[in-house]
């Protein structure tokens, strides 16, 4: 495939029939895939894509606030404060979130990656994961770059504690340290360094509440 087709066939979209007692319905496959309870976080970490994660979100906790989430993490990352949104939504919510990632999660990705129910953050065998801290820039008078360099600092520190929190390394400094420029790692380096608790090569056998 040409590169010129990949935009199209990026915009294609599978439908799924299903049989009812009204006859057939069809859905698009991540309407059905949310009647499963999995939502598919793929691509850059936006506010439209926030917005659409976290209704998702609410939608499932307002269906069945006890029954677990699945949420699929294909993505670089993005906006720190759409990823916060995110973020904060599956800590708000009383459904527990269980996270997947496959292909990557990197910078937001990764965080919400590790935000994940404890004992239910998962990897695929060849997915990347990577962490840094936040870049961004600003122009203008300088009293203004300094309000925002400020600004950057202060959500750097905010990132490395909720990467401490769900990592349970309990060194800040190591953190620090590993967040100073981009550190990738392998599922099985993603585990041991805590963002996850497990590499699955197959899935498990389907449970009742699952």
């Amino acid at each position: 495939m040409g590169w010129t087709e990949q935009p199209r066939a990026q915009n294609l979209i599978p439908f799924v029939v299903e049989q009812t007692g009204r006859g057939e319905r069809s859905y698009d496959i991540f309407s059905r895939l949310l009647k499963e309870r999995i939502i598919c976080l793929n691509g850059n970490v936006s506010d439209d894509m926030a917005s659409v994660i976290v209704a998702q979100l609410l939608f499932l906790e307002a269906e069945n606030p006890e029954k677990p989430i699945n949420l699929y993490i294909n993505s670089p990352g993005g906006s720190v404060t759409a990823g916060m949104a995110i973020y904060d939504t599956m800590q708000y919510i009383q459904s527990p979130v269980s996270t997947l990632c496959h292909g990557q999660a990197c910078s937001m990705g990764s965080l919400l990656l590790a935000a994940g129910e404890p004992g239910k953050r998962y990897a695929l065998p060849n997915a990347s994961v990577m962490i840094h801290q936040p870049s961004g820039g600003a122009a203008g008078q300088a009293s203004d770059i300094a309000i925002h360099a400020r600004e950057i600092l202060r959500v750097r520190e905010r990132l490395n504690r909720i990467y401490q929190k769900h990592t349970g390394i309990r060194d800040l400094e190591t953190i620090e340290k590993m967040m100073e420029r981009d550190y990738f790692m392998t599922a099985d380096e993603a585990k041991s360094f805590g963002l996850i608790d497990q590499v699955l090569e197959k899935r498990s056998v389907k449970k009742q509440d699952e």
